[in-house]
C-alpha cells in the first residue's frame, strides 16, 4: 500500500465530526461521547476473514475496554444491510457504522491508494484512531494487521 501521510491524522490533531448510521438504524456521532475515550476503526468489508476477525476481537475485549473507560466504534464503506447482517452473525454489540460514501475514512486518513496484486485502486484502508475525552487525536494507526490488532491495541493503551 502506498503511504498518503499529507491526509493521515496525527497524536494532538482534533478529530474529524461525524455522524454515521449504526447496524439499528440510529444516527452515531463522535459528539456523543464527549468526554470519554473512543477507538474508531476502519475495517475495508463486513464478513471477510480479517474483519471479522478483528470484529470478533473488539467483541471479546469489549468488557476490558469499556472498564478502562474506552467505546468502540467500527466503520466501512459497505451499505447498512450488510452491517447489520454482520453484527448479527458475529453477535456485535458495539456500534458498526456506514460510511458508503467514505467521507469519513477519507476525513481520517483510511481512505486512500492501495496495491494488491500489482492493482492499484482506491480504497479503505484498515486504520484505528483513538480519541481522547478531549476530541484530539490520542493515537493513530493506518495499515493495522487484523488478526493481533486489538491486542496489540490494548498494550498501547495499556488496558
Amino acid at each position: 500500500m502506498t503511504e498518503n501521510p499529507a491526509t493521515r491524522l496525527a497524536v494532538g490533531d482534533t478529530a474529524p465530526a461525524f455522524t454515521l448510521q449504526d447496524q439499528d438504524g440510529r444516527p452515531v456521532s463522535l459528539r456523543d461521547y464527549a468526554g470519554k475515550h473512543v477507538i474508531v476503526y476502519f475495517y475495508p468489508a463486513a464478513s471477510t476473514p480479517g474483519c471479522t476477525t478483528q470484529a470478533c476481537d473488539f467483541r471479546d475485549s469489549l468488557a476490558s475496554l469499556s472498564a478502562a473507560g474506552y467505546v468502540v466504534l467500527g466503520i466501512s464503506p459497505d451499505p447498512i444491510g450488510k452491517i447489520i447482517r454482520f453484527a448479527e452473525k458475529e453477535s456485535l454489540t458495539f456500534p458498526l457504522l456506514s460510511d458508503e460514501d467514505h467521507a469519513v475514512a477519507a476525513a481520517y486518513g483510511a481512505w486512500g491508494e492501495k496495491k494488491n496484486y500489482g492493482r492499484v485502486y482506491e480504497g479503505l484502508i484498515r486504520s484505528t484512531i483513538v480519541v481522547a475525552p478531549d476530541g484530539t487525536v490520542e493515537l493513530a494507526q493506518y495499515n493495522v494487521k487484523a488478526t493481533g490488532h486489538v491486542e496489540r491495541l490494548r498494550r498501547a493503551l495499556g488496558v
